[in-house]
């Protein structure tokens, strides 16, 4: 086996052994499962590059150099052909699709088979750290393979073989990799949106211009919404209102609500007035309510209808029929009066009628009721889908477990998000462990920025440092008054009724506030009892034990007013809320530990400035 890495730069000789060039790359035919290298390119005496046929020209080759059957007169240039791509310039470096893995994948090195003495064959690619390694030294590669080998570790190669990658970036080579290559053609949706949403900016949309109308809409549905408004604007407007009116009228309104105003509307008039009917009544109810996660493909007949004919209608329904899970049932008046599940529908005879065999007894939903309610009943009922109804109780649409669950999830992460926690996706906290740390353990940074803020105030002769000791309890107890308010805010919803009023909340912030500062002043008391003899104390010991309680006075103070200001950050981020943005848990904290920081720092430095350092 030998690396694509260990070529490059390589000396090319000619049969008399003079040397034409260095090895720049090496072309190779996609049309086979494991495709000959078919090219040498070469870069010649003043960076001329040039390119031979590898059958033809090429004679032995090593990772040392490679040698040529003719002298430097005899050869004759070759170009790629429509069939081909260069590695290196095509493949090195770039990201590619795993299909078999699903993911996106950055190419470090590429394997090579030596088949016979000449023939040299492209296996797959090298994605691991082994592959960086050679690239920079070969000598690095062994250095860390002994190392890890010392330890009792391995450092595997991670290799993806050629029928499992696909090129991303087609513009580069109009290809066909291999007959029985598996394509982003073969994946379940939510595996291509997945992908999709890994790729650089500037490549999702050539991905997904490779996918049909139909897969386009099951993508797109799959897709986060800022990713997906992103690919809708680099669309054309054609392409872009077939792709909507393939998709299901929820998943679309859900895409064109995030649109500008002016490129939704002529989306919007280009598509079929059915499509765009359904999509505008959609758009016409707030944004997290039911009315607007609901679908208007839905399943209604009148009670009296036979099980035959309703079985009938069922068969009659386009392929990309919203999934039928119940028939809904109506009264002469048009009200939703029951619901047939599809597997009684199934067994009851022919000529049953629909009020034989419905339910009545129904949990339904109002287009105006908050859209995490109506997925927490989905969830509490054990319901495939909930039908939301009008005040005349005529059936509107139905909210499906699928769309429950999008609720569900985006709820959770909204609240892991103020909490504090890491998202589903941690590869961003993995790969930034230190600016994790740093947030996990902000105080510690204000703790510095603090410390040097007083030095510089007070200068080197005073006792700030001494000062700055008791900094840390005013600042890990602003975190936890963060900590208390966003535990309030996701135990008890606004409304509920069962929760503290605010004016108790309020209430219970100060007091503990005062009972923290309460403890610190008393400790610092006692310690100073129990300890400092002060008939034995030296004026310069007096100093410094006076300086280091009216510390921990000043974080006694901090404390009051980080716990007294809890409401106001309660307000800001229900209001916040309402509007349907997302409050940072880290925003709340940096904000509550400048605060504490300020107010620490500017009563230390009013006892000194004030003539207060001496008792």
């Amino acid at each position: 086996m030998i690396y694509l890495s260990q070529l490059l730069g390589d000396p090319v000789y000619d049969l008399d052994g003079e040397k034409i060039g260095v090895v720049n790359d090496l072309g190779i035919a996609t049309g086979e499962v494991f495709p000959r290298v078919t090219s040498l390119a070469v870069e010649g005496p003043g960076k001329t590059p040039f390119m031979v046929s590898w059958r033809k020209y090429v004679d032995t080759y090593s990772d040392d150099e490679i040698r040529l059957k003719v002298v430097k007169t005899d050869i004759r240039f070759s170009y790629l052909q429509p069939d081909e791509v260069l590695i290196a310039r095509d493949l090195l470096n770039k990201q590619i699709v795993d299909t078999l893995g699903m993911r996106v994948v950055r190419v470090n090195d590429l394997k090579l088979s030596d088949t016979s003495s000449t023939q040299l064959r492209l296996i797959g690619a090298e994605v691991g750290v082994r592959g960086i390694l050679r690239t920079l030294s070969p000598t690095l590669e062994r250095v860390a393979l002994r190392v890890a080998k010392a330890f009792g570790k391995t450092i595997p190669e991670r290799i993806i073989a050629w029928n499992y990658m696909d090129l991303l970036e087609r513009d580069l080579s109009n290809v066909k990799l291999s007959v029985s290559h598996k394509t982003l053609d073969d994946m379940h949706p939510a595996d291509i949106a997945d992908i999709i949403e890994r790729l650089d900016p500037r490549l999702r949309g050539q991905v997904f211009a490779q996918l049909d109308d139909e897969q386009a809409a099951d993508v797109m549905a799959e897709i986060e919404d800022d990713k997906a408004d992103q690919i809708v604007d680099g669309m054309d407007e054609k392409s872009a209102s077939r792709m909507l009116s393939e998709m299901d009228p929820d998943d679309a309104a859900e895409l064109v609500g995030e649109l500008d105003y002016d490129r939704a509307e002529k989306l919007l008039r280009l598509m079929g007035v059915h499509e765009q009917q359904a999509i505008r009544q959609l758009l016409g109810y707030r944004e997290d309510t039911a009315g607007r996660i609901m679908t208007s493909e839905v399943v209604s007949l009148p009670q009296s209808t036979l099980v035959e004919d309703a079985i009938a209608v069922l068969k009659a329904l386009d392929e990309n029929f919203e999934s039928v899970h119940y028939i809904y049932a109506t009264d002469d008046d048009g009200r939703l009066s029951g619901v047939v599940p599809l597997n009684a529908l199934i067994v009851a005879e022919p000529t049953d009628k629909l009020r034989d065999l419905m339910t009545s007894e129904l949990v339904t939903a109002s287009p105006e009721d908050d859209q995490e309610d109506v997925a927490l009943d989905i969830s509490k009922y054990n319901l495939l889908a909930m039908p939301v109804v009008d005040d005349d109780r005529k059936l509107l649409g139905i909210v499906t477990v699928d769309d429950a669950l999008d609720v569900l999830e985006e709820e959770h992460e909204q609240d892991l998000q103020i909490a504090g926690g890491s998202s589903r996706d941690g590869r961003s906290r993995r790969g930034h462990d230190f600016l994790w740390l740093l947030r996990q353990e902000a105080w510690s940074l204000f703790w510095l920025v603090g410390t040097a803020i007083m030095l510089v105030a007070g200068g080197p002769d005073s006792l700030v440092l001494v000062q700055a000791l008791a900094m840390p309890a005013a600042l890990i107890l602003a975190d936890d008054s963060v900590s208390y308010v966003i535990n309030y805010y996701l135990e008890y919803d606004e409304d509920d009724e069962s929760a503290p009023s605010f004016a108790g909340f309020a209430l219970k912030g100060l007091v503990l506030g005062v009972l923290f500062a309460a403890v610190i002043a008393m400790g610092t008391q006692l310690l100073a009892n129990a300890f400092i003899d002060k008939d034995a104390l030296s004026s310069a010991e007096a100093l410094v034990g006076s300086t280091f309680t009216k510390g921990f006075v000043a974080a006694a103070v901090s404390i009051v007013v980080s716990f007294a200001t809890a409401p106001i950050y309660l307000t800001i981020i229900r209001r916040r809320d309402d509007r349907g943005l997302d409050t940072s848990r880290y925003a709340l904290t940096f904000t509550a530990l400048a605060i504490a920081l300020a107010i620490f720092v500017g009563i230390s430095l009013a006892f000194q400035l004030g003539g207060l350092w001496v008792s």
